[in-house]
């Protein structure tokens, strides 16, 4: 047997050794290849369902035909939260800004509290709001309230998808203070529901109606409890009587001295009959019998005194006039007729014509109050048109001077004598109650 020789055997195991290089080779390469092809073809796979997405989302807003669109259905896309889609959560976002109460990410589907440090991309957001805006659709989706869910879908995406106010928006969430700082705040106080108009407009008009008349009642009884006291206590002018109560008192004694004389006749018929004697009436004070002809004479007078139904100056019985439709309704008739009366003075008074009766006596009137004009006689009447007091204060002073005077039953001596005070002293406090 030969013996072997040594570099024979060293190049047989460089060749083993460069061959199973090869072979490693050969192995890595199969398998990248392999490795290669096989994200080919899940790239491709993901392009075409992306394209299937798009051309089906056309198809929905009416840029496709309807068969596309049911030959391709696009593939199911789950959302990134499993909740409930009615669960919109809540935002500070009082003056709708963003998405109003509802949070734009829960509209969508996602739910900030879970996805941590990765949001959702433009792309998920994209693909979430074609979905439900899809579902949504008013021309697809009759449903109650799928019109309102649409508008706040589109609403949402339009917010996340600008990067401004995304930023603005995720910057806020746990900053309620500093949004109420740049929009402010509506959310601490909301206005109530409006009122009807027409019921305000009846309150007020029944409001109205019963004010009036009572006020225009409470007029008349202020009247009527003067003249009352007046006629039962016999008040002189100085003290504040008139013509009208000295006339009622004189009617009420008639009447209480007809009274006592039938009283007086039946008294004397049943004691004669009966033969009873008369009982002493205690003796009373002077003052007593005045109270006790007044108490006499107070219901007669009252009596008297509400049969007047009108004292004249306004001061007359409460009506259906008096309630304020009625008197709003003849607002304009007097408007028209006061601007008529004046526009004929005012002419008169360019053309230089004298003063008529009439324009007289209505200045004369509104000089001294139509309360004073109706109190006056008509002899007084006929002078004070002649007196032309709408013309000077000092005639006006002058003659309410006197009319004090005449209610004081002050002489003709004692008024010549107080003006003469006046006019020295300069003063219309001289006490007028002069002995």
């Amino acid at each position: 047997m030969a013996a072997s020789h040594p570099g024979s055997t060293r190049m047989t195991f460089f060749r083993r050794f460069w061959i199973t290089l090869l072979l490693l080779a050969v192995v890595l390469a199969v398998s990248c290849s392999l490795v290669y092809a096989q994200e080919d073809d899940s790239a491709t796979t993901a392009s075409s369902t992306e394209e299937a997405g798009d051309s089906s989302s056309t198809a929905s807003d009416g840029t496709s035909d309807s068969s596309s669109y049911s030959n391709s259905p696009p593939k199911e896309t789950r959302r990134p939260s499993s909740g409930n889609e009615d669960d919109w959560g809540s935002f500070y976002d009082p003056n709708n800004v963003f998405c109003g109460k509802f949070d734009c990410y829960k509209i969508l589907g996602f739910d900030h509290e879970t996805w941590g440090s990765d949001p959702p991309s433009l792309k998920a957001i994209t693909k979430s709001y074609r979905n439900l805006s899809r579902k949504w659709h008013p021309d697809k989706n009759k449903a109650k309230g799928a019109r309102e869910r649409f508008v706040a879908i589109a609403k949402a995406y339009e917010i996340l998808t600008n990067f401004q106010k995304r930023a603005e928006y995720d910057h806020f969430r746990d900053r309620p203070d500093e949004y109420y700082k740049k929009y402010g705040s509506s959310v601490l106080w909301a206005y109530a529901p409006k009122t009807d108009a027409s019921i305000i407009i009846i309150l007020f008009l029944i409001a109205g109606s019963a004010f009036t008349y009572y006020a225009q009642k409470k007029r008349w009884q202020t009247i009527a409890d003067h003249l009352v006291k007046a006629a039962t206590e016999d008040w002189s002018p100085r003290e504040g009587g008139s013509k009208e109560s000295t006339e009622i008192r004189e009617k009420a004694l008639a009447i209480l001295a007809e009274k006592k004389n039938e009283q007086s006749g039946a008294v004397e018929t049943n004691g004669a009959g009966n033969g009873e004697k008369k009982k002493k009436v205690p003796k009373l004070t002077p003052r007593e019998k005045k109270e006790r002809e007044w108490d006499e004479l107070r219901p007669i007078c009252i009596e008297l005194v509400s049969k007047i139904d009108d004292f004249g100056a306004g001061f007359r019985k409460a009506t259906l006039q008096d309630l304020l439709i009625f008197r709003m309704a003849k607002w304009p008739y007097y408007l028209m007729t006061s601007s008529l009366w004046w526009s004929k003075y005012a002419l008169r008074r360019l053309r230089k014509m004298e003063l008529n009766d009439e324009e007289r006596e209505v200045l004369t009137k509104n000089a001294i109050g139509e309360v004073a004009w109706i109190a006056v006689s008509d002899d007084e009447r006929a002078n004070l048109l002649t007196l032309e007091l709408w013309k000077s204060t000092d005639a006006l002073v002058e003659w309410k001077e006197e009319q004090e005077f005449k209610r004081a039953g002050l002489s003709a001596t004692k008024m010549k004598l107080i003006k003469k005070m006046r006019k020295r002293r300069g003063t219309d406090d001289e006490d007028l109650h002069m002995d």
